[in-house]
């Protein structure tokens, strides 16, 4: 019994001299356990090998069409065994986040499917227009790491066209106004930028689902999908730092609340090559 305790109280005070890591900011660590200031995940000891869990999504009807209510379901696979994934962690107060783009860049939507019994989840969703969307997925299975699964989906016909230009202007929503400073200046692919918001009115800032802001970067092309959280946040100006791979115009949605709104502005960037 003595042996016990004292093995346990080794053990603890082991834990408490460890090299605690945040499983979604990995340069976040501590030399004791907590919360990650910038996710807010609590840390751990031991980050499990970086494995990456497939992601089926099933679309009920077959043929979606626009403007008509669909159901998506969604099953996360274990990489081991095949086997629906039935457990999660939350992240940022959410089990799934799901991010969804039109082809034109058009419509953009942050949504959160409902998790069932068997381990899936569902979300009923109307969508304005045909043609390809992708889908961003941001889910934490138990025993493994965050991940990020991104998929297509069709709908029955074609988007308006829709052309992509930079735009640096700021942006009004529901009750603030936002304005977006670029660091460098000129954005570099491959460099790391910061993004910094300047809020207007800045008072009443709240969090929303666990971060002072959500931010998705979708190059023209669709190819790359980018999910940030804040870096820093001081007053009304909340900085996030990005890494755009590749160069090309990007268009950017950013959320924010403020007096329990939920703000979206948009703006579009252009990253040169270096």
């Amino acid at each position: 019994m003595l042996l016990s305790l004292a093995g346990g109280l080794a053990l603890r005070a082991q834990e408490q001299r460890g090299d605690w890591i945040c499983p979604m900011d990995p340069d976040v660590r501590s030399e004791k356990p907590g919360k990650c200031p910038r996710c807010g995940m609590a840390l751990v000891l031991k980050i499990p090998e970086r494995v990456e869990y497939p992601m089926e999504v099933g679309c009920t009807p077959e043929q979606a069409l626009p403007k008509q209510p669909i159901q998506l379901t969604f099953r996360v696979l274990d990489p081991n065994t095949g086997k629906t994934v039935t457990k999660f962690l939350i992240v940022h107060e959410k089990l799934l986040h799901l991010f969804v783009v039109s082809e034109n860049l058009e419509f953009f939507a942050h949504v959160h499917p409902v998790p069932q019994k068997d381990g899936s989840f569902t979300l009923p969703l109307t969508l304005p227009y045909g043609g390809m969307y992708r889908l961003l997925a941001d889910f934490y299975p138990d025993g493994g790491v965050p991940q990020l699964a991104v998929t297509t989906l069709y709908v029955t016909g074609q988007a308006p066209s829709a052309k992509l230009v930079p735009a640096l202007d700021p942006c009004k929503s529901s009750n603030l106004t936002a304005t977006l400073r670029t660091e460098p200046a000129e954005l570099l692919a491959g460099l790391e930028s910061r993004l910094t918001y300047s809020l207007d009115p800045a008072e009443n800032l709240q969090p929303y689902l666990g971060a002072w802001g959500h931010m998705l970067a979708a190059s023209s092309d669709l190819i790359d999908l980018l999910h940030v959280h804040p870096f820093l946040v001081k007053g009304g100006d909340i900085q996030f730092n990005i890494i755009f791979p590749r160069p090309g115009l990007h268009r950017i949605w950013t959320q924010f609340q403020r007096n329990d709104v939920v703000n979206l502005v948009t703006f579009t960037v252009d990253v040169k090559a270096l």
